[in-house]
């Protein structure tokens, strides 16, 4: 890893810590809780953090274009542009559950080469760079080594929006899944990375929802494509360890 990109690694690990700082504050206390025109919830935490790293970035990376959920887009100079997303899972958050986390990507030239998922409440900040491994809380991590759907445990944030795009989809995995489970959110790519868990879902994903999770994913040793299997951030993720990949792809697009 060049000695740019590992500064530049540096620089979102500290600009997770600075979205913590505002977050966890009122994790316990008030939070005010508004909706968006989509009828997503966001909160006082939400814009509050996304301000203090676009704050820090701007001091830190002049020139650099940033890209946030609550703010949107401030035109960079360069090659690179930041993709925030304050709070990854700000349902989990109003309801007090500790898996929502601060996603931090670094896109050199649109491709995302670093990326941080900190989730403050579970104490775990995962964090990777292009060519450089995976690591959580300091440690190298990697994919699990789970090569059968049958034995695999696949999560998903939501399981009412599985049945509703992918009804068929929905059904096969069902029943041919190890485990189903919804520790949703950027807390289940941290696992998938991490070797707990073989698989994690999204049929529907935002740019900043993404960004993050392809380096970690990757330096991992795992895949992160579309819902169709291409190898891309798009508009949707499937997670995996790599070898329950393709049988998860073909499961989930059944007709």
């Amino acid at each position: 890893m060049t000695s740019e990109l590992t500064d530049l690694l540096d620089i979102a690990r500290q600009a997770a810590v600075v979205a913590g700082g505002v977050i966890m504050p009122l994790y316990e206390s008030a939070i005010t809780v508004e909706l968006k025109a989509d009828r997503t919830p966001v909160t006082n935490a939400d814009r509050g953090a996304e301000e203090a790293m676009r704050t820090f970035l701007a001091k830190e990376c002049p020139g650099h274009g940033i890209l946030g959920e609550e703010f949107g887009e401030t035109p960079g100079a360069g090659h690179y542009r930041w993709v925030l997303d304050p709070i990854d899972g700000t349902k989990s958050f109003i309801h007090h559950v500790p898996l929502f986390g601060t996603l931090v990507a670094l896109e050199r030239d649109g491709i995302p080469v670093v990326g941080v998922i900190a989730c403050h409440a579970a104490g775990e900040t995962i964090s990777a760079a292009e060519g450089e491994g995976a690591w959580l809380n300091g440690a190298r991590v990697h994919v699990s080594a789970v090569d059968r759907l049958a034995d695999a445990t696949v999560s998903m944030t939501s399981f009412k929006r599985m049945p509703h795009y992918y009804p068929a989809g929905f059904a096969g995995l069902c029943e041919h899944a190890g485990l189903l489970r919804a520790w949703g959110d950027c807390y289940g790519y941290l696992m998938v990375a991490a070797g707990r868990i073989e698989a994690m879902l999204d049929p529907v994903m935002n740019h900043w929802d993404v960004a993050a999770l392809w380096p970690i994913v990757r330096e991992a040793g795992g895949r992160l494509t579309t819902w169709e299997g291409q190898e891309r951030v798009g508009e949707s993720a499937i997670a995996t360890n790599g070898m329950v990949h393709d049988e998860l792809v073909q499961l989930l697009n059944s007709p």
